[in-house]
């Protein structure tokens, strides 16, 4: 097995875990925002139409591997209650940014992740490759968090438009990291997306399972309890201690 040269990240579930109460207050914004343009919403109907279109959209996506977005989710739930408006219009625009601005205060760092980045940027070049429909707020969050300064590239679906675990954010992120994918560990929680996304990539792959074990809240996941590594030789993580101890036996 050749030595590891780089070390890609997810970032949600992975690197971020999300207090409950994120989407409840992030619809709630939404709402209001859109009242605010003109739209005299009635609460629960709105919810229905847009976790309609958000399904529907989201499952084309992952059939796909093409990146969906919010607006369009948005413009579609509207559209459902009788209000034609684009996507592109800056009224969902701004309903988008509403959204999004309410998860700052809910998500935090899982335990020790600042000085695990800290200690490996030092060895190794670090990479992020997330899936996130509105790459302005994962960024966003990275920053309020601090984790930004330790990553020399990242990669959101959102603005590559396509979606892990399609074959060509992997490329891009080998492509920005310049080392042979063999030599990439990439870690994530999502055993689809980013387990067997990466494998399919040729890079190696590390399972981090923090906060299905812990139960901390996640982000919507794919990962399911009783869920086994689908794969021999896919090391299993739960601290960072852990990933440690892994690159120790190098």
């Amino acid at each position: 097995m050749k030595p590891v040269k780089a070390i890609g990240f997810d970032l949600f579930n992975t690197l971020i875990s999300a207090d409950p109460g994120g989407v409840e207050l992030a619809m709630a914004r939404i709402i209001a925002n859109l009242r605010q343009a003109g739209f005299p919403l009635e609460e629960e109907t709105f919810k229905t139409a847009y976790r309609q279109a958000a399904i529907h959209f989201i499952k084309e996506a992952r059939r796909e591997g093409r990146e969906t977005h919010n607006r369009f989710w948005i413009s579609a739930a509207l559209t459902e209650l009788g209000y034609d408006l684009p996507p592109e219009d800056p009224r969902i625009a701004a309903a988008v940014e509403a959204y999004f601005s309410a998860f700052y205060d809910f998500c935090h760092l899982i335990p020790g992740t600042v000085e695990m980045l800290r200690e490996l940027g030092e060895r190794y070049p670090l990479g992020l490759l997330s899936n996130f429909t509105h790459a302005p707020a994962a960024r966003g969050l990275m920053e309020h968090l601090g984790l930004t300064p330790y990553f020399d590239v990242v990669l959101i679906s959102g603005d590559l438009g396509y979606r892990k675990p399609h074959p060509y954010v992997f490329r891009r992120l080998i492509e920005a990291l310049d080392v042979p994918q063999a030599q990439i560990l990439f870690i994530g929680d999502d055993l689809e997306p980013d387990i067997r996304g990466a494998l399919e990539a040729g890079l190696r792959a590390v399972w981090m399972t923090y906060v299905r074990e812990s139960q901390a809240p996640p982000f919507p996941s794919s990962v399911t309890p009783g869920e086994e590594i689908p794969e021999d030789g896919v090391d299993r993580i739960v601290t960072w201690d852990d990933l440690f101890g892994l690159l120790a036996s190098e």
